[in-house]
């Protein structure tokens, strides 16, 4: 029979270090694997942030359906509408439009001077 080069105590010490090596390797797997811990919580912020999104379009989707009740039943909604977005006005009354604020839009565009020889 052959003997083995390697004795008992060898092979234990060497079957430790490749158990060892193999865990460590499987929780790094799990931690940045591709469906790990940090997958997981990147996942999750997602959902959070989507969930807001989504409660959201729903309050504005409220607000909107309220809209088109009143211009479909309150005439004075129409109305409303029609002086701010189309600046109607009664017979007799005055639309006084003021300027924007926006500083850039209202200066003059200043004139180059050509070049002095």
């Amino acid at each position: 029979m052959k003997k083995w080069p390697w004795d008992k105590a060898t092979l234990y010490r060497n079957g430790i270090y490749v158990l060892a090596l193999l865990c460590v390797v499987l929780i790094v797997h799990e931690i940045f694997g591709q469906n790990g811990y940090l997958a997981l919580r990147r996942q999750r912020k997602e959902l959070q942030t989507l969930q807001q999104q989504i409660q959201q379009l729903r309050q504005q989707n409220d607000q909107m359906e309220q809209q088109i009740k009143a211009l479909r039943s309150d005439p004075k909604a129409i109305e409303r509408l029609a002086r701010e977005q189309m600046h109607l006005a009664r017979p007799g009354e005055l639309i006084y439009t003021l300027p924007e604020k926006d500083p850039k839009k209202n200066q003059p565009a200043t004139a180059e001077k050509a070049p002095s020889k």
